[in-house]
């Protein structure tokens, strides 16, 4: 090995060059592409920034993500250039305050981030928005989701048991990135409800655990469907059932028809679920009560406690499955940036 001017030079193989990086803790566990200097020069170059452009600070190191250490990472993750613009909206979300990524990151919750695409973009990459959206098989959600993991541990320092404190870990800390299915989506995509054009081409950032199914395949209206969305929502053992905060609710397309069809907007579905969501109190420890809210709630704790605390997406393929993503309670906030 050899090693000059922060260039590393390693035997020509594959194996080598994985087996280096890995020692070095450089990778997630799964073999990466060489950055080498033409594929991150080809990524930089397609964006208009310079290679030490600062887009924010990632802790628990606090490294300071620029736009070539970012482009080292989206190589070893696989991306393309395409792939670039929303690698740095992104970046520039989860650095913003509301979105408390120290905390995200240094946590023994589960989260992962979870990356929403809406927008034109969407479309031009590919990105997967229908049947198996949050598994294998798509390129880019595959790679921008990766590459995102990446620059949590190599610029941020967010490594397991090390930075990042997370006691079970989740596997969507491997990739976590979706698109919404907004052909198939009855109201405003959800990039529109954060006050984008629908024409814009967005990024929506949540810390978020990974998705819980909710099966109804007998709800014909929309209260019935949404009886056992709230039914799969008001659980203990989520931190939202203790701090509240965002949660988010992806409604599979035939369910979202069906609410849709029934005259509900995304304002009635979060106002049924504050009414409906609710967790009977002895499904709480006496001692949890006392230590999460002070003293003993006289009714009821509802998982949406206001209008704000709920974002509603429609995405996936055929199928009356939807799903709830718990996140990591009250002190993160969504965070939404155009892609440019």
């Amino acid at each position: 090995m050899i090693e000059h001017e922060g260039i590393i030079s390693l035997p020509s193989s594959h194996e080598s060059i994985n087996d280096y990086f890995y020692e070095q803790g450089w990778t997630d566990g799964l073999p990466i592409i060489p950055p080498t200097p033409d594929r991150v020069d080809a990524i930089i170059e397609s964006c208009a920034f310079d290679r030490n452009h600062v887009l924010g600070e990632i802790p628990p190191n606090w490294g300071s993500a620029t736009v070539e250490k970012v482009a080292i990472n989206a190589v070893m993750a696989g991306c393309r250039p395409e792939h670039f613009p929303v690698l740095l909206a992104a970046i520039k979300a989860i650095t913003q305050p509301d979105f408390n990524l120290y905390a995200i990151q240094a946590t023994t919750h589960p989260c992962g981030i979870l990356m929403i695409i809406n927008g034109p973009i969407r479309d031009e990459l590919e990105i997967n928005s229908s049947s198996g959206v949050f598994g294998p098989g798509t390129i880019s959600n595959a790679v921008i989701g990766r590459a995102m993991r990446l620059i949590l541990f190599n610029v941020g320092g967010g490594y397991p048991g090390v930075g990042d404190m997370s006691s079970q870990g989740s596997p969507s800390k491997f990739s976590f990135c979706i698109g919404e299915n907004e052909l198939l989506n009855p109201w405003d995509p959800i990039h529109v409800d954060f006050g984008f054009a629908a024409e814009d081409s967005a990024v929506t950032v949540i810390a978020g655990e990974s998705p819980h199914n909710i099966n109804d395949h007998t709800g014909r209206s929309a209260e019935e469907i949404l009886t056992i969305v709230s039914g799969a929502m008001a659980v203990t053992g989520a931190n939202n059932a203790y701090t509240g905060g965002q949660t988010v609710l992806l409604l599979g397309p035939e369910h979202a028809e069906t609410i849709a069809a029934d005259g509900f907007t995304k304002m009635d579905v979060i106002h049924w679920l504050m009414e409906h969501a609710l967790i009977p109190l002895e499904r709480y420890t006496r001692s949890t009560l006392l230590e999460r809210f002070g003293s003993i709630p006289e009714g009821p704790v509802p998982m949406v406690r206001n209008e704000t605390d709920l974002i509603v997406g429609v995405t996936g393929g055929p199928g009356k499955h939807s799903s709830w993503i718990p996140t990591f309670g009250g002190t993160t906030h969504s965070v939404t940036e155009k892609i440019i």
